[in-house]
């Protein structure tokens, strides 16, 4: 027995007490301990470890099956990289898959051809990432509901060749601004009367739906809230559901409406009308509504647990893709990784 005044502690194995021997084990004792250890392992039996418990300050406690993308705006193409390298950061960093975007000038505009497209797609599947949709800024000087009947025309086939592009880079997924009231960040726009912008929005996608069902390309929907059209989960389900089509859903942005609203709720009422996801993060913290509210994912304001919880339950597990307009002047790669960890602890991924 170990006296009072030696505070010295005897170690005890689940296979027994070793002999006391002053205050060190004695060789017997050693003996017996190495040889229990050896049978355990030879046995395929470990000794008991506590498991540590899901650290919620880390990490969702849950894993979530959404995937994980990631917007080309993020990057700093074509400046300083090219397609190519920009696909294969997103690999190496850990996406699933990546959003590509159609303007007048690059890789991916009306310069390019079928031929042109399907290497892009082609390059995609030898780096192993998936292209997760298509997306533009053109909707915005070519709104398809335009005072202008050339700006609406040229919206018009700007889109028709987005779907033609969608279809021949092998993804199934176009985001469309189906029409803006108003436009705060173009001086020239003729604001757009609400009923006139929802006839001519109607118009627009009926327009372009039969060809996107030839090409099996779905035409989404996304919320803008900024446009001053579509301003309620109401009533952008009245919008998509009017066109009773396999075709046409929602590409649902989370920062979009965080201004007055809350993405979790959209969620849950928008249901599987859901087919494509934007993550941008936006701080109601500031008195800037530009694009300058919003930030890298994580430090914003918004409630990421409760909105990846809102997506589990409606069953979403598409792309969620991170947005971002900035790419970062210096390391550009830091956004991509740090974009890539925060979605990791999002989706309870390990980290």
């Amino acid at each position: 027995m170990q006296s009072q005044d030696d505070p010295t502690p005897r170690l005890t194995a689940p296979w027994g007490a070793p002999e006391p021997s002053g205050n060190a084990l004695s060789r017997r004792s050693a003996f017996k301990l190495a040889m229990g250890a050896a049978g355990l392992a030879a046995a395929g039996t470990a000794a008991p470890a506590a498991q540590a418990a899901p650290d919620p300050r880390k990490a969702a406690p849950k894993r979530y099956g959404m995937k994980k993308s990631i917007n080309l705006w993020a990057f700093p193409y074509p400046d300083r990289m090219n397609l190519r390298e920009c696909l294969q950061l997103a690999k190496d960093a850990g996406f699933d898959g990546i959003e590509l975007n159609y303007d007048l000038e690059s890789d991916l505009s009306p310069k390019a051809g079928p031929r042109d497209f399907q290497k892009i797609r082609k390059m995609a599947d030898d780096i192993g990432i998936a292209i997760s949709g298509l997306c533009s800024f053109l909707f915005w000087p070519y709104p398809l509901t335009s005072n202008d009947p050339t700006e609406r025309a040229r919206g018009m086939e700007l889109a028709g060749l987005m779907t033609e592009a969608a279809h021949h880079l092998g993804t199934e997924n176009l985001l469309v601004v189906p029409g803006a009231v108003h436009m705060p960040w173009r001086e020239d726009h003729d604001p757009t009367p609400n009923d006139i912008c929802d006839q001519r929005a109607r118009e627009a996608i009926g327009k372009l739906l039969p060809n996107a069902e030839k090409l099996k390309v779905h035409l989404n929907m996304e919320n803008i809230f900024f446009n001053g059209y579509l301003l309620s989960p109401g009533e952008m389900i009245r919008f998509v559901d009017r066109f009773n089509s396999e075709h046409i859903h929602v590409h649902f942005d989370t920062g979009n409406i965080m201004l007055f609203q809350f993405p979790e709720h959209w969620i849950r009422i928008l249901g599987n009308r859901i087919r494509n996801v934007h993550l941008k993060e936006f701080t109601k913290k500031g008195t800037d509504h530009s694009l300058e509210s919003f930030r890298p994912l994580l430090d914003g304001t918004t409630n990421w647990p409760t909105v990846i919880e809102a997506f589990d339950e409606i069953g979403y597990d598409g792309y969620l893709t991170f947005e971002y307009f900035h790419p970062y002047p210096h390391y550009p790669e830091a956004l991509i990784y740090q974009t890539a960890d925060s979605l990791n602890r999002m989706l309870g991924r390990e980290v």
